[in-house]
């Protein structure tokens, strides 16, 4: 009797030893993979104020998503059996970049797109503007450089008590400091307020071969945008989506609201592409989920770069979707499409 409880014990502390492994094994174990699929298609309007803007709309404009993960052992199980799900090397997406460096570079890349919207929307709507230097951004901090007081996605509002709007405003100020010395720097990071003392190293460029104080980060310059009339300002309330490609349709909505009369005529208008200051819509990656997830919510009308028409056509007809795809290379492609469009009944 006691070596069968011996036995049974024995059994169970193999099984549940087993079941711990094969749980770690395909929940908790990295791969080197990500899977695509399908993301959202969200309004727009509800991310965007625009000061006195016009509103009333009776359809909406929407962007969309690709949703991407990087995958577990379970969800490359999952994948097999989903036909909307695409399996890649994660260096086809990171590079050389890391994960947090990567999403870092896709929030700078939102910032842009966000700014290049709204010079867009006020050169169609002929509304004059300026840009005015906003804030650091904190591209990556490399090996050598500061990494126990700055991460990817840092802004950097302040250093030694002085604003930090651009980068000749801090190369400037550091120009009078010494390497090794210390400076008090404010930067924000994920919306929360920080102090650092960071010790200034030295830093080497093809200008200064003999090097410079620097912080010990890479960093770009934001721009804000600025309308020169009362009463036209504009600005994102959602920044919790990374990269470029929503850059058309937010400068559809911006437009929109800036202009009289309601530019959705009352459809469900979905679409992608990034967009620059004078218009020109540029190609983006992930068409065929996006156009899966336009079509789940139900869009009447989708607009996609000129340049990934073909793809997203192929996969349209895969799919069977009634959604009008229209290829389009500027803002003002979609501005006419959109005011030829019958208002919906």
């Amino acid at each position: 009797m006691k070596q069968m409880r011996q036995r049974t014990g024995f059994r169970t502390t193999v099984y549940l030893f087993t079941l711990i492994v094969l749980t770690y094994v395909f929940v908790f174990m990295g791969t080197p993979y990500i899977v695509y699929q399908p993301g959202s298609a969200s309004e727009v309007a509800p991310m965007i104020k625009v000061e006195n803007g016009d509103g009333d709309e009776k359809g909406t404009f929407m962007m969309t998503t690709v949703s991407a993960s990087y995958a577990n052992v379970a969800l490359l199980v999952a994948s097999v059996f989903n036909s909307n799900a695409e399996v890649v090397p994660k260096e086809t997406r990171l590079g050389e970049k890391s994960e947090e460096e990567y999403a870092a570079v896709q929030v700078f890349n939102m910032d842009s797109s966000q700014s290049y919207a709204v010079q867009a929307a006020y050169h169609a709507a002929d509304i004059p503007y300026k840009n005015e230097p906003d804030y650091l951004f904190v591209y990556s901090v490399p090996m050598e450089g500061n990494r126990d007081q700055f991460q990817p996605g840092d802004r950097i509002t302040s250093v030694a008590g002085h604003s930090m709007p651009d980068s000749e405003a801090l190369t400037s100020l550091l120009a009078a400091k010494s390497i090794g010395d210390k400076v008090t720097v404010t930067l924000l990071r994920d919306g929360k307020k920080r102090t650092e003392e960071v010790q200034l190293i030295e830093v080497k460029d093809s200008k200064d071969a003999a090097g410079r104080p620097g912080l010990g980060v890479i960093i770009a310059a934001v721009q804000k945008v600025v309308a020169k009339e009362s009463g036209k300002k504009v600005s994102f309330t959602v920044r919790d989506v990374g990269g470029p490609s929503a850059g058309l349709m937010f400068t559809m909505e911006i437009f929109s609201q800036l202009t009289p009369g309601d530019l959705t005529k009352g459809y469900k208008v979905a679409g992608t592409g990034t967009i620059d200051p004078e218009g020109k819509v540029g190609p983006i990656g992930g068409v065929k989920h996006k156009i899966v997830a336009a079509d789940r919510e139900k869009a009447e009308i989708f607009f996609v770069p000129a340049g990934n028409y073909k793809e997203a056509k192929a996969r349209a007809d895969k799919i069977g979707t009634i959604m009008k795809l229209v290829s389009v290379s500027t803002l003002s492609d979609a501005l006419d499409y959109m005011k030829s469009l019958p208002v919906k009944p």
